[in-house]
């Protein structure tokens, strides 16, 4: 594991913080009325990248023209793995503490390129081309068969592939998104007919997002190694969901409506290179993989996952669950590789969702329908209230860091309040 890499900017060397020298994750910024600027976090500033490649400080294109000038970092990821490498370098070299001195040297530069976090309003980081979501959670597809279906057993399909459903795009948000309690139709047991109002049993699930840098080409397949090399960075991904509305709708094509009303995402992309570190292998195989879902290195990284729970007007979140990315059975680039294996072009921006992390105990498990076991068992909040599912003005928080030696690798807080359903509908 390596070490601590030490900044001039003092507060990049605490344990404490999430953004180290090590990580300098990327992100989209305003601290006024300013346009939105791509940043980088470091300790408890942000480095405002697109104004260092205005003066020139930093350079990624051959032929001059910028990269950083937009908001989102799209073009960056397209510009493929050796400009990724190139800007890594380079800001390594000017935040190190004994590094090129070009800005820790210049007052005036300093002042102008690095921003308080505490001052910064975050936006989505980069433009998501197309969401995939994946079902690729052992311990979460297990505990489902058995609430739904009344067994453990998984699908005969699931431990040869990652199960996966196109989701929407537009419905991504940036974490502090506030997310409308969605409407729809659910069917009680006993009922012969369905109904429409808002959802009951509104849920999370605790995921990670891998995001697609450069893409594949149509009718191409690409390798698990391929994959991997494909992969930009990863994010926190909340996938929230409507059980009763998702419960009713699901067959026989699969997630609709419940899944499409909002998904958040961290603010921050973790590039693959700052998790390098961390990776670690899949589980041991259940049935053995066909060949072209073979991995040359280990696919998956310790990442110690959290979920807390707010109810509104309390002074303080619960935690709900702890986990780690490690359970996951499939890996991001496993994932990548057989959704491009029957020729889907795989685009820049893409973002793949893993599916619920879950563990074998129950402290683990990261959703509420498996905590509550569909409501049967409701769990106890630091405040004494009780939940099974959301209620309207409830913060729910995804936290997630890699452990390193005296440092970690954070993502920032992956934050959705839950607001009342929009009932003026049909408009009277």
């Amino acid at each position: 594991m390596s070490e601590l890499m030490k900044s001039w900017v003092e507060s990049a060397n605490s344990a404490d913080t999430q953004f180290p020298l090590n990580n300098l994750p990327y992100g989209v910024f305003t601290t006024g009325e300013e346009d939105p600027r791509c940043g980088v976090a470091i300790g408890d500033m942000i480095l405002d990248v697109a104004y260092l490649e205005e003066e020139g400080v930093i350079a990624l294109d051959d032929d001059g023209d910028p990269l950083l000038d937009l908001p989102f970092w799209n073009e960056v990821m397209e510009a493929g793995r050796e400009t990724w490498d190139a800007l890594r370098a380079r800001l390594i070299e000017l935040l190190a503490e004994d590094g090129d001195a070009v800005l820790r040297d210049d007052a005036d530069m300093r002042t102008r390129a690095l921003v308080p976090l505490a001052d910064a309003e975050m936006h989505m980081p980069f433009v998501v081309s197309e969401y995939t979501d994946f079902y690729a959670g052992k311990q979460h597809a297990q505990n489902m068969g058995a609430i739904l279906r009344g067994s453990p057993d998984l699908p005969a399909n699931w431990l040869h592939i990652p199960i996966g459903y196109n989701g929407r795009a537009s419905s991504v948000v940036v974490s502090g998104t506030d997310i409308h309690r969605p409407l729809g139709q659910s069917k009680a047991p006993d009922a012969e007919m369905p109904s429409f109002g808002p959802c009951k049993r509104l849920d999370i699930e605790l995921e990670m997002g891998a995001i697609v840098g450069t893409s594949s080409e149509m009718g191409q397949p690409i390798t698990v190694d391929q994959a991997d090399d494909m992969i930009f960075g990863y994010v926190l991904l909340n996938d929230w969901s409507a059980r009763d509305i998702q419960g009713w709708e699901y067959q026989p094509l699969g997630p609709f409506q419940g899944k499409a009303f909002g998904t958040t995402i961290s603010p921050w992309i973790v590039t693959s290179a700052a998790l390098e570190p961390f990776r670690t292998e899949t589980p041991a195989r259940d049935k053995e993989l066909l060949p072209y879902l073979a991995e040359s290195k280990p696919g998956l990284y310790d990442i110690a996952l959290e979920v807390t729970m707010q109810p509104e007007g309390a002074d303080k979140a619960t935690t709900v669950a702890q986990t780690n990315y490690s359970r996951m059975y499939y890996s991001a680039a496993q994932q990548l590789c057989h959704h491009a294996v029957g020729g889907v072009p795989m685009n820049g921006g893409d973002l793949l969702g893993s599916g619920t992390i879950s563990g074998p105990s129950k402290s683990e498990y990261g959703s509420l329908m498996e905590l509550s076991w569909a409501g049967r068992e409701p769990f106890t909040l630091d405040t004494g209230e009780t939940r099974t599912f959301i209620e309207d003005g409830d913060t729910l928080t995804l936290k997630g860091a890699a452990k390193g030696d005296g440092y970690q690798i954070g993502f920032g807080d992956c934050e959705g309040k839950i607001l009342p359903a929009i009932t003026n509908f049909p408009a009277k």
